[in-house]
């Protein structure tokens, strides 16, 4: 299924630590209602799903009225991609899913409120975020849920995984954090917030382990290959559907393309690796700071 991510502005009730927007909410304005039914319009042609995302997509007082016009474009597949907060707001859960959405993606980002709100920099958010999966789940809704790995939440993982099986999540997936240029900038802050690869390796492992015995769809996001023994199968790039990207003033019609020629990259041993046709590599900003010495060849038999 061909789906649009569709980014309708920067603005977030949020302060992520590691967010991969940067400072985007200071430099563009929020996308205009006018412009986001053009593009709905469009690309309805072509793609049977969308994923309204952003910045914060529940801030903004159109959303309900643009899937609305989703739905009736004939979109099958409608997701909200969220920090998660106002699903806490049984009511407006209600509301999003008699407008069409069918898919929930909320950010969870550790197992307790000490780790996801010094992430996120707002007291409270984890509190909401678990309400609003609740919520969520006892509307019998599709939730899938994200988590970015820093180096303050990767010894979580599998506490983390325990709660998202607790709360009976659909799926969930680990995401290495894709680093912005305010981070690659501050040495402080690559110290404090980037993790290691091969420092993360064996607890994403294990909760992905947590999830499999669980019989959840699991999944991780920007690891290669040569960090995923055993759990292979897992890594989402082979699974992510054909989308095009709808970002501030950028359209990428194929995402999986500029991530595998812009955005990722190849070390050195890469071409000895029997999954070399298959994996993407890190992205480009991880080698850039700390090189290519923890990437390993997995050697053809």
């Amino acid at each position: 299924m061909k789906r649009i991510d569709l980014k309708i502005g920067f603005q977030c009730n949020n302060a992520c630590r590691f967010c991969v927007q940067g400072d985007k909410r200071k430099k563009y304005p929020n996308k205009s209602s006018e412009e986001i039914k053009k593009i709905l319009k469009k690309e309805s042609l072509n793609h049977q799903g969308v994923v309204f995302t952003g910045g914060e997509p529940t801030i903004r007082k159109g959303l309900i009225d643009w899937v609305k016009y989703a739905k009736q474009l004939g979109y099958k597949i409608i997701q909200i991609q969220s920090n998660g907060r106002l699903f806490s707001y049984k009511s407006f859960c209600e509301k999003l899913i008699n407008a069409g959405v069918n898919e929930f993606s909320p950010a969870i980002h550790g197992s307790k409120a000490e780790i996801h709100d010094w992430l996120t920099r707002v007291p409270g958010s984890f509190k909401q975020v678990v309400k609003g999966i609740e919520n969520l789940k006892s509307l019998n809704q599709y939730v899938l849920t994200n988590t970015v790995i820093t180096k303050t939440n990767y010894k979580d993982l599998p506490e983390l995984a325990r709660l998202l099986v607790g709360l009976k999540v659909d799926q969930f997936q680990f995401a290495f954090m894709h680093i912005n240029q305010i981070i690659t900038s501050d040495k402080r802050l690559i110290d404090e917030i980037i993790p290691r690869h091969l420092d993360v390796e064996p607890y994403v492992k294990k909760g992905l382990q947590i999830g499999i015995d669980a019989e959840i769809i699991v999944m991780t996001e920007a690891i290669p290959y040569c960090f995923m023994k055993g759990y292979e199968k897992y890594i989402a790039e082979e699974q992510i559907p054909d989308t095009s990207v709808f970002d501030h003033d950028i359209e990428l019609a194929d995402y999986s393309l500029y991530r595998k020629t812009q955005g990722k990259v190849k070390g050195p041993n890469c071409q000895k690796c029997k999954y070399n046709h298959v994996c993407e590599g890190p992205w480009k900003e991880y080698p850039k700071l700390f090189g290519w010495e923890e990437f390993r060849s997995i050697f053809r038999k």
